[in-house]
């Protein structure tokens, strides 16, 4: 297959720059891809006509979107479809292979994501009846309606969605699907190393019969990617805490960073501590420790010591597996530098009082190494005897999580903001404390892996009241 140029994408029309990227193969540096580069003044002159591609999708029902939606999920899945320019296209085992080779995931995990965007594809219908709690979605069609008795009318909030998309999860896209059925556009900057799932969705709403209008696609700069956040009214940003901290307390940016997610041992449960250690491992390791969901702490009333080396165990002697190894749980790093900045930080942490590195004697050499042609860092468990200790609650690009010693009864002031919380306990007190606390976005009570997610119950942030909002209305007779 030729190396693709791939366009940005001005209301769904390809657009070439005279400048270009490269999108490179993690392992060698060889090029997989050249990409179309464009400043901030051709997005904020796009901007200015978004109304348009509002128009295009509003000429549809939401019912036909989310028709439209489902054979995008089939296309993107299994079809051909459009990758660049000169009429080129891409198979979805070529997706795979590229999208593997520039983002360093195993073959395996890309199809995990690739099987969770399809879902999300084709069942639009059951994310929005959870995301409207069930209102009649011709509503939408119209502006108004009756909904419990009583007479409801909802209006956008913005005429495009914007998104600054990262390069870690190709799941993360899912996020914004519902965007297309709510009538909503989207102006997009994809990730650095990972164009390709964004591209292919695009290009299979298009061939599914959605108006190309609605999409625009732009890779750009940093004032490229701060104009789209800061000139559409509603935006989503990925990114470490330093950057969505900028943007925290912004209501028309989504802001989606690091998760601190957490699994809670409860005091009548931690007897029987060995029987979750399934749910320990695969929330820590499931889809190479990437995900904000990935649990990146155990807090447990006692045992922790004892946890912390059963996990060292199981996590450590894991190494690097070919790329279409089924068995591959560790992802190969598409920026070398960021995982030598890890390992550098994980060392210069447990060099401090208080922390012990539990993967280490299961861990046969180094815990950054190259392998497999890329570079990679193995799993690490750290067992911290305070969560004042700065192992206790950090969160890294591979499979990392701390173990620690808290009080039940402290346990809910200690973790601070946590995104997915598995609560392993039957204690109907400490449930309720669990259900009462607004520090914890989503909760699963008992042993459920903290990478399992509800599609009808959005993890983080709700698409629909994102995207609309409620207006009073009277109507005469």
């Amino acid at each position: 297959m030729s190396i693709p140029h791939i366009p940005c994408l001005r209301f769904g029309v390809p657009y070439r720059s005279l400048n270009d990227s490269a999108v490179k193969d993690y392992r060698d540096g060889t090029t997989k891809a050249t990409l179309s580069q464009v400043n901030a003044g051709v997005i904020r002159r796009d901007l200015k006509s978004m109304g348009q591609a509002r128009d295009a999708l509003r000429k549809f029902s939401t019912r036909e979107l989310i028709e439209i939606s489902a054979k995008a999920g089939e296309l993107f899945l299994k079809e051909d479809l459009s990758i660049g320019e000169g009429g080129m296209m891409q198979s979805a085992q070529e997706y795979m292979e590229t999208l593997s080779a520039t983002s360093g995931l195993p073959h395996v995990m890309v199809q995990r994501n690739m099987d969770k965007i399809h879902y999300a594809l084709t069942h639009v219908d059951l994310i929005l009846n959870g995301l409207t709690r069930g209102i009649d979605l011709s509503i939408l069609d119209q502006g108004y309606g009756e909904h419990g008795g009583s007479p409801v009318c909802f209006f956008p909030t913005t005429e495009a969605l914007g998104l600054v998309m990262p390069s870690n999860s190709p799941a993360v896209n899912s996020l914004w699907l519902p965007s297309i059925a709510l009538k909503i556009p989207i102006v997009m900057k994809p990730g650095r190393e990972e164009p390709w799932t964004p591209y292919r969705l695009i290009q299979a709403f298009i061939a599914a019969g959605c108006p190309k209008e609605a999409f625009g696609f732009y890779s750009t700069d940093h004032e490229g990617a701060g104009d789209i956040l800061k000139h559409c009214g509603r935006a989503l940003i990925f990114g470490d805490k330093s950057t969505t901290d900028l943007y925290a307390g912004d209501p028309g940016v989504q802001v989606h960073g690091p998760g601190f997610s957490k699994i809670l041992i409860g005091d009548d449960e931690i007897e029987n501590w060995e029987a979750y250690l399934d749910v320990m491992v695969s929330s820590i390791s499931d889809n190479g420790g990437r995900s904000c969901v990935n649990a990146s702490a155990v807090i447990v009333p006692k045992y922790a010591k004892e946890i912390a080396d059963a996990l060292g165990k199981r996590l450590g002697p894991l190494k690097p597996l070919p790329v279409d190894d089924p068995n591959a749980v560790l992802s190969g790093f598409a920026n070398p530098k960021m995982g030598e900045w890890i390992d550098s930080t994980l060392e210069a942490d447990f060099s401090e009082k208080g922390a012990l590195d539990a993967t280490a004697p299961y861990r046969d050499g180094t815990r950054l190494l190259q392998a497999e042609g890329g570079t990679y860092l193995r799993p690490t468990i750290a067992y911290c005897e305070s969560m004042d200790h700065p192992l206790a609650n950090r969160e890294f690009l591979c499979p990392y999580a701390s173990v620690v010693e808290v009080d039940q009864n402290r346990m809910l002031s200690a973790i601070g903001p946590t995104l997915v919380v598995t609560a392993i306990t039957k204690d109907a007190s400490f449930k309720n404390q669990l259900l009462g606390a607004s520090n914890i976005e989503r909760l699963n009570i008992g042993p459920i892996s903290t990478m399992k997610i509800s599609w009808d119950q959005p993890h983080e942030g709700n698409m629909f009241e994102f995207l609309y909002k409620r207006r009073s209305i009277g109507m005469a007779a």
